[in-house]
């Protein structure tokens, strides 16, 4: 048989890619450049220029925070060799030549990597909860205030709601996917968490925990006193407002009090 003809043989989860279905599930990175870029004018007057991606995975946000213009760098960082090849030839290597030459993706540990300070550093998708001490985020939070300039910005985001601590599985379906965040084990005591990404498709085929993390799933009130505590100012939760069906609309304002919601999705930007 014709490896042709193989392909043509193949199940839909044979042939899907998990980083695609994983940007396609749970990032909006468009969404998120104007939200950097709008929250930074808000808050210091001035457009951000550089940017670094913690966790950075297949660096899809510093791609495109540097579509903005030719004066615009990003840095992205990650552990993991894999993924970081996989976004040098899926995405930054489909960026224009000029474009390229100004994101720098570097393979370490967030608590050991060396960079010129930026206005902005963010770290998304819940992935810096793999500290699960106050010591281990405390030193994570430090390096973060040592990377930014003396006027940058520190996003983060989160997940919370009464529904972030049940043992359960939610689906979202897709054009030619289903989505499933798969939240596996969950300790009361500790916060420990376990979850896992799944993938279904139209033709019955699975991608059974195409993706796993193991967090400590913390509170606002603990990421903001830690944030104090490493030297930062001000650190103001997002809220995400209602459309007219009272479901999530996709904006995100400062707020001090929130809403009793199940489940809930927040930023919070902390001041050098």
């Amino acid at each position: 048989m014709s490896a042709k003809a193989a392909k043509k043989h193949q199940t839909m989860a044979e042939r899907a890619d998990i980083h695609e279905l994983y940007e396609l599930s749970v990032q909006n990175v468009e969404h998120e450049a104007e939200f950097l870029q709008a929250t930074f004018q808000d808050i210091r007057g001035r457009k951000a220029y550089s940017l670094r991606e913690d966790f950075c995975g297949t660096a899809s946000a510093a791609c495109e925070w540097v579509k903005q213009g030719e004066e615009f760098q990003a840095i992205g960082v990650d552990i993991d060799p894999t993924v970081l090849e996989w976004g040098r030839e899926n995405r930054v290597g489909r960026l224009p030549s000029a474009d390229q030459a100004r994101i720098r993706l570097i393979e370490s540990d967030v608590l050991d990597v060396e960079t010129s300070p930026v206005d902005i550093l963010i770290a998304f998708n819940f992935s810096y909860w793999i500290f699960d001490t106050r010591e281990k985020m405390l030193k994570y939070f430090r390096a973060a205030y040592d990377a930014v300039k003396e006027d940058g910005l520190f996003f983060v985001d989160m997940f919370g709601g009464c529904e972030a601590q049940e043992e359960t599985k939610e689906k979202t379906k897709h054009d030619d996917f289903t989505y499933i965040w798969h939240q596996a084990e969950f300790h009361p005591v500790t916060h420990y968490m376990r979850t896992h990404i799944h993938f279904k498709f139209p033709d019955g085929s699975k991608i059974k925990k195409a993706f796993t993390y193991e967090w400590r799933l913390w509170t606002a009130p603990e990421i903001r006193e830690l944030l104090l505590e490493a030297g930062f100012k001000n650190p103001t939760v997002y809220w995400e407002g209602d459309d007219e069906d009272g479901e999530g609309n996709g904006e995100f304002t400062p707020e001090d009090k929130g809403e009793a919601d199940l489940a809930w999705i927040a930023y919070i930007v902390a001041e050098k």
